[in-house]
């Protein structure tokens, strides 16, 4: 084999992965199509969840530094200003994405591995040993494992046949870019709408003057999608804002965004998973697209690194479809209802992108209790309530409660060979965990709640039968043919 992994897509995603994978010891290799890394600002900024990611990768203090907590949303009506609203208390940290990709793979190179560029993947070969992948130019890249982290356009997700289902809306039409121009308060989010539309100005973090820049398009005389250009972003910014002077000085990243809600009917083919926006694409009401993706890799990264370094068995490997599927599904219901309401909020004064900015777009809530991961006791498959306070570094953690912990956790760690931080716990804390009294609680490598157990022998009988029991079925693994 040429890699043990090897990772399709160089964005959060793929990254993430990669990161995670790393710093684990698996040989890896990530490729990227384009020639160039991307400097567009695309995504706003992680979640609160996705920094609890970062935190556990060692990012979190670098990508504070690049970036900013979100702004004051300023909201007019046909120019006149209406109303201000603070949506910082459930989002996460702004950040351009481009400047979140140079972080990630700052911290990949400290391990060693880098982006490998202009490497386009054409074919995708696999049997029960290993996947080899056909590149562009005629080379091939043999692997244990593959991971198609390659966006909306994925080409390992068509290689290896998956099904892509659900619907579009060719009326629901956004036009986006990168702008430069000086004049407007940059310390807030910038929302002017009317009854023919809107334009919306977000300072883009780290810079002078860029923005993120979002309108509904113009039309031409049959009704047709005029496609963004400056001159036509300055028409869009004079129609709603109604600002004299405000000019936009260059634009750069054009794109027109139309709303698809879709996502494959699986994630794992054989030796080959899917991940991001490659097994899942939604509105982008909530921002929970880069999200979704950096917590699917958060969710696969454990799970395959124990599988490739000989820790567990491969059909620990069935879980991560288990687990994501059902999220990706949740992300494309919430995401399209947060859609419906913002529609419907700025067709009125005073309304604007706040109202997708819930509890449920901080992924906080996000569990997995009907997983076959999730043991017994109370909030098994669901995250950890202090999950940043825990520094796992990618281990499971042990946390014991009660006047009975010390012992517990002696007695589990003379047991138990493997990687495992320990803990003992206020009492007190107990209860966000919804235990009263002595307890231990084993949390898993990506902080959810792997089980309660009033000693140490559920804990070892769990992490013997998750990590050490190589011999499980695999009959669940599937391939598709290429």
């Amino acid at each position: 084999m040429d890699t043990t992994v090897l990772i399709v897509g160089s964005g959060p995603t793929g990254l993430v992965l990669a990161c995670d994978l790393a710093r684990r010891g698996v040989d890896l290799r990530i490729v990227e199509k384009s020639p160039d890394f991307p400097r567009s600002s695309r995504a706003k900024g992680p979640n609160a969840r996705s920094l609890e990611v970062l935190a556990d990768l060692d990012v979190l203090a670098a990508a504070t530094a690049a970036g900013a907590s979100p702004p004051v949303m300023r909201k007019y009506w046909e120019g006149a200003w209406v109303v201000d609203s603070d949506p910082s208390v459930s989002r996460g940290l702004m950040i351009a994405q481009y400047r979140l990709e140079e972080i990630l793979r700052e911290r990949l190179a400290g391990f060693g591995a880098h982006v490998e560029l202009d490497t386009e993947v054409v074919g995708i070969t696999q049997d029960d040993d290993g996947v080899t992948a056909r590149l562009a130019d005629g080379r091939s890249i043999t692997a244990s494992w593959l991971v198609g982290c390659d966006g909306g356009h994925s080409a390992v997700r068509k290689l290896v046949g998956a099904r892509f289902d659900g619907t579009s809306h060719p009326e629901q039409v956004m036009v986006c870019g990168d702008v430069e121009m000086d004049g407007p308060d940059r310390g807030v989010w910038h929302q002017w709408f009317d009854a023919e539309g809107g334009v919306m100005l977000c300072p883009i973090p780290g810079t002078a003057r860029s923005w993120w820049f979002q309108a509904g398009p113009e039309h031409d005389a049959d009704g047709g999608v005029v496609e963004p250009t400056r001159e036509g972003f300055q028409r869009l910014l004079d129609r709603h804002a109604r600002v004299p002077g405000l000019a936009v000085a260059a634009t750069a990243l054009l794109s027109t965004y139309r709303v698809n809600a879709r996502m494959v009917d699986r994630y794992r083919f054989g030796r080959v998973f899917l991940a991001g926006d490659a097994a899942h694409v939604h509105p982008i009401a909530g921002g929970l697209g880069m999200d979704t993706g950096i917590q699917d890799a958060f969710n696969l990264g454990w799970k395959l690194g124990t599988v490739a370094t000989g820790e567990a068995g491969p059909a620990l490997l069935d879980t991560y479809e288990e687990e994501r599927l059902p999220i990706a599904a949740w992300t494309l219901e919430i995401s399209s209802e947060r859609l419906r309401d913002a529609l419907d909020a700025v067709a009125r004064p005073g309304g604007g992108l706040d109202v997708v900015v819930t509890k449920d777009t901080t992924g906080l809530g996000v569990g997995y209790p009907w997983s076959s991961l999730a043991g017994s006791g109370p909030q098994a498959g669901m995250r950890v309530p202090d999950a940043l306070s825990l520094d796992a570094v990618g281990r499971f953690s042990l946390l014991g409660f009660g006047a009975c912990a010390p012992h517990a956790l002696h007695a589990t760690a003379q047991r138990w060979s493997g990687p495992l931080q320990i803990r003992t716990m206020d009492p007190a804390d107990g209860r966000a965990y919804g235990i009263d009294g002595d307890a231990l609680v084993l949390v898993r490598p990506d902080g959810h709640i792997a089980l309660t157990a009033p000693d140490a022998g559920p804990v070892l009988a769990y992490l013997a039968d998750v990590i050490t029991s190589s011999g499980r079925d695999v009959s669940r693994m599937r391939t598709s043919p290429q």
